[in-house]
C-alpha cells in the first residue's frame, strides 16, 4: 500500500506531500489545485509505461506545467512583494510515491533539456546537432527504495542522467550495462525480473494505476454503442467496453454487482445481451414490459453504471483515481456511488477528487458503516504515515501555491527528495 504522494514544481503544487489512506478524498474550491493533484498522479502513473515525457509534451512541454512562482515564498509571506530571485537549485519537476512499511517507493526528477548532453543512440556521445524536440523534458534522476522515506541505506536502484546503478544482495552498488537516453525511464529500459526484480515490481504496479475523468454519455458516446465483448478486467477510459466490463464483474461476483445496482435503482436488474459477439447493456425496471438498452438509458443511469464498472473490477489496480465522479448525477445517486467507492477501497487504494460536500459526507458515512467505526472517520487523528480507512485533504491557495488546510510540520509526512 502507498502511504505518501509527493509533488514538487508542478503547476500550483510548489512542494506538496500528501498522506494517503485506503480512500483518499481531495476537495476544495474551484482553482484550489484539485485537478493538479489528479494530473500529477496521472503523470506519475505514466512513468510505468514510459510515457511521462510524451504526457508532458501533450500539456505544452515542461515550461507550461512548471510552478510559475518564485523558488521561495518566505519573503512574500512576510509581507514583501513577490519578486523573482536568483535560483539556488535547478529547474525541476519532481514526483514521488512512498510505499507503506517495507514496500517499494519511487521518485522521478524531470528537468529542462540540455542540448550538449543529449546522447546519440548508437554511441552515447553528446549530439552536437540542433533538434526541434525542445519541448521534451529530460529525466535527470530516478530512485527506487524500500519504505516511505528515501534513505541511502534503503535505496535499491538509482539513475543519474544516463547512468543506472543497482544494489546487489550484499549491498554493493554496481553499474548497469545500459546507458539510458534522457527521454526514457529506467523502469521501462532495465527489464529483468531476475536481475532487477524491484524495478520490475515498481513498473508493474504503476502500470496498473487507473484514472477516470468523467465519461461521455451523449447520443454518440462509445458507451451507448454495442461492442465486441471479451473478458474485461479494467474499464476503458472512454467507457466503450462497459457492457463487457460489467459482464466480467457479474461472472466473478454477481451479488456484488446486483447489490450495487439495486442500491441505486430500487427493484432494477442489470443484464448483458449478446448478439453475434456484440455486447449491450439491458436494464430491467419494475413496471416496464421490456428492458432498456444502452442507447435508451438516461445520462445519469448510464454514468452510474460506468462508475460501477470502474470501481467493482475483479482485478483491482494498485491505485484508482476518480475525478469529480458526482458530475451530472442526481443527488439520490451520490450515496450509492459513495458506498461503491468505499467497497472498492477495501481491495485497492482509491483517490476521489471532488468539490461536492454531499459526496464527501456520503463517503465518510459509507466508510464508517462498512468499517464498523464508532465515530466519523474524519474525526480521527492518525499519524502522518499511518494508513487509515479515510484521508480527507481540503486544498486552499496561498500566494498562488496549493496547500493542505490545517497541515503543519507535525502532520506532514516525512519526505526526502535528495539531490541530482
Amino acid at each position: 500500500m502507498y502511504s505518501t504522494v509527493a509533488v514538487s514544481g508542478y503547476r500550483s503544487l510548489r512542494d506538496a506531500v500528501l498522506p494517503l489512506g485506503d480512500l483518499t478524498v481531495i476537495t476544495g474550491a474551484n482553482g484550489s489545485g484539485k485537478s493538479s493533484v489528479y494530473r500529477a498522479l496521472r503523470l506519475l502513473g505514466s512513468c510505468g509505461r514510459g510515457e511521462a515525457v510524451h504526457a508532458l509534451a501533450q500539456e505544452g512541454g515542461l515550461g507550461s506545467v512548471l510552478w510559475a512562482g518564485p523558488e521561495s515564498l518566505v519573503q512574500a509571506r512576510r509581507g514583501y512583494a513577490v519578486e523573482g530571485t536568483m535560483r539556488s537549485g535547478p529547474v525541476s519537476l519532481r514526483l514521488g510515491v512512498g510505499g507503506q512499511d517495507d514496500e517499494l517507493s519511487y521518485l522521478v526528477d524531470l528537468g529542462i533539456p540540455v542540448q550538449s548532453q543529449t546522447p546519440l543512440l548508437h554511441t552515447g556521445d553528446p549530439d552536437p546537432r540542433p533538434t526541434l524536440f525542445n519541448r521534451d523534458p529530460e529525466i535527470k534522476r530516478e530512485v527506487v527504495w524500500r519504505g516511505p522515506v528515501m534513505r541511502p541505506a534503503r535505496q535499491v536502484a538509482r539513475r543519474r542522467h544516463q547512468r543506472v546503478e543497482m544494489r546487489d544482495d550484499e549491498g554493493r552498488w554496481g553499474q548497469a550495462p545500459a546507458s539510458l537516453p534522457p527521454w526514457t525511464s529506467l523502469l521501462t529500459e532495465v527489464v529483468d525480473p531476475h536481475g532487477a526484480p524491484e524495478l520490475w515490481a515498481v513498473r508493474d504496479a504503476l502500470q496498473t494505476w487507473r484514472f477516470y475523468d468523467g465519461f461521455r454519455v451523449d447520443a454518440a458516446a462509445p458507451a451507448r454503442r454495442p461492442q465486441v465483448g471479451t473478458r474485461t478486467w479494467s474499464l476503458a477510459e472512454d467507457g466503450s467496453d462497459v457492457a463487457a466490463a460489467l459482464q466480467t464483474i457479474r461472472e466473478d461476483s454477481r451479488s456484488l454487482l446486483d447489490d450495487a445496482v439495486s442500491d441505486a435503482f430500487d427493484g432494477a436488474r442489470l443484464s448483458v445481451a449478446e448478439s453475434h459477439g456484440l455486447f449491450d447493456l439491458e436494464v430491467h425496471q419494475p413496471g416496464m414490459l421490456r428492458p432498456l438498452r444502452s442507447a435508451e438509458l438516461s445520462d445519469g443511469t448510464l454514468r452510474y453504471l460506468l462508475w460501477l464498472a470502474a470501481l467493482l473490477t475483479p482485478i483491482p489496480p494498485r491505485l484508482l483515481a476518480l475525478n469529480e465522479p458526482e458530475t451530472s448525477l442526481h443527488p439520490s445517486l451520490v450515496p450509492p456511488l459513495a458506498r461503491a467507492a468505499a467497497t472498492a477501497s477495501r481491495r485497492t487504494q482509491v483517490v476521489v477528487v471532488t468539490h461536492s460536500r454531499h459526496l464527501v459526507d456520503a463517503l465518510a458515512e459509507a466508510v464508517r458503516e462498512q468499517r464498523g467505526l464508532d465515530e466519523d472517520p474524519r474525526d480521527l487523528e492518525p499519524e502522518p504515515d499511518e494508513l487509515v480507512p479515510l484521508r480527507l485533504h481540503e486544498l486552499t491557495k496561498d500566494l498562488g501555491e496549493t496547500v493542505v488546510a490545517g497541515q503543519g510540520l507535525l502532520t506532514t509526512p516525512a519526505w526526502e527528495w535528495g539531490r541530482r
